[in-house]
């Protein structure tokens, strides 16, 4: 399938990584740039990822045989809106939006003749903008496709093979069932998350022990908090309806496990526990998820002098490349004095072959 030219509006992560995955994976050879800031531009043509750069839309994109819309959702419909006029009436327009239901509603209702597939790679980074964006971002990622009276079989299949060879997973949902997931998995997560940063935040000491203590499982769970805001609010004003309808099972859910505690029902306090724990265990690790994982490895050393610099030689050596390494405080539920964290699952395996063929304890997470 030849794709001779494509256009990306918004190179932010997910924006850039489609870009310099096109461009690495499909060799396609002609690919154009749009975003409002020009320092991003600018970095995407010295890196020869884009070809072209514009702020806004232009003549140029007639001939484009796909757009990838890159932006936040609410401002999806204001770009597709503006790029129907100058595309030709074959070229697909795809998104990569979180949330599908009220924008494929917008769609479907519009008069104008154009060809649309809903799009969303459920994977993603701590980091955002340009500079953090790599054509690896989707390997081993399910990329959700939300066809569309817009769409059709011709169009699907393209963006099958697209998402496949940027390594990915595709599979195709209704945009209700997608978002019912996504508000689940993804939406709903981050609100509890950020809902028990804000319980410590209010309810800590004048010494602030609860901050000071807070590592470990803690800092794991609300690890996504630190997400961008911006975003966050975005998707839950797009997603309010089955947001609120999943907060209020989840509530359910709380306040039976309460009642249960009050009543000291030792049965069902140990089955909410065993449950979770059955359930927790039958998930893959081999598939990259919504919420960005961690790779991390954990070290059973003795604090010596040098040691961490010993750890970091061997593995800058071996040319693994450490995103963080600091002491690990907290150890209640878990092993290990110093904490590694790396970029990506391959640095991750191959420093534990390293570290454990040189003799150190190591305990793998994420």
């Amino acid at each position: 399938m030849k794709i001779r030219q494509v256009v990306i509006i918004g190179l932010g992560l997910i924006g850039g990584s489609i870009a310099k995955a096109l461009k690495e994976r499909l060799n396609v050879p002609k690919i154009i740039g749009i975003d409002h800031d020009r320092k991003t531009l600018d970095q995407a043509l010295s890196e020869n990822i884009i070809c072209s750069a514009f702020t806004d839309i232009s003549s140029q994109l007639y001939d484009s045989d796909i757009v990838f819309i890159c932006t936040p959702v609410a401002k999806t419909l204001e770009w597709l809106k503006k790029v129907i006029p100058v595309v030709k009436p074959d070229c697909i327009i795809t998104d990569v939006g979180s949330t599908k239901s009220d924008l494929i509603n917008e769609i479907q209702q519009m008069d104008s003749d154009f060809r649309f597939v809903g799009g969303h790679p459920m994977t993603g980074s701590e980091k955002s903008g340009f500079a953090a964006s790599q054509s690896h971002l989707f390997e081993n990622a399910y990329y959700i496709l939300t066809p569309c009276s817009k769409s059709n079989a011709n169009d699907i299949a393209l963006l099958r093979y697209i998402v496949e060879r940027f390594g990915s997973i595709p599979v195709e949902l209704s945009p209700e069932l997608h978002d019912k997931i996504t508000g689940t998995i993804s939406h709903v997560p981050h609100i509890i998350s950020a809902a028990l940063v804000n319980l410590v935040k209010e309810t800590d000491t004048e010494e602030h022990y609860m901050q000071r203590l807070a590592a470990g499982g803690f800092k794991d769970i609300t690890r996504i908090s630190s997400s961008n805001p911006e975003l966050w609010h975005n998707i839950c004003m797009t997603n309010k309806h089955l947001i609120l309808e999943i907060l209020e099972q989840y509530i359910e859910i709380l306040n039976h496990f309460k009642n249960h505690l009050k009543s000291e029902n030792e049965e069902e306090i140990y089955s909410f526990f065993h449950a979770a724990k059955v359930f927790r265990d039958s998930f893959t690790s081999r598939i990259t998820g919504l919420i960005p994982g961690t790779y991390e490895l954990l070290l059973d050393i003795i604090d010596k002098p040098g040691i961490i610099g010993e750890v970091a030689t061997l593995l800058g050596a071996n040319s693994i490349n450490i995103k963080n390494i600091n002491i690990n405080n907290s150890r209640e539920f878990e092993g290990g004095v110093l904490l590694i964290s790396l970029p990506d699952k391959e640095s991750r395996d191959k420093a534990y072959q390293i570290l454990v063929k040189h003799g150190y304890r190591v305990i793998q997470r994420g």
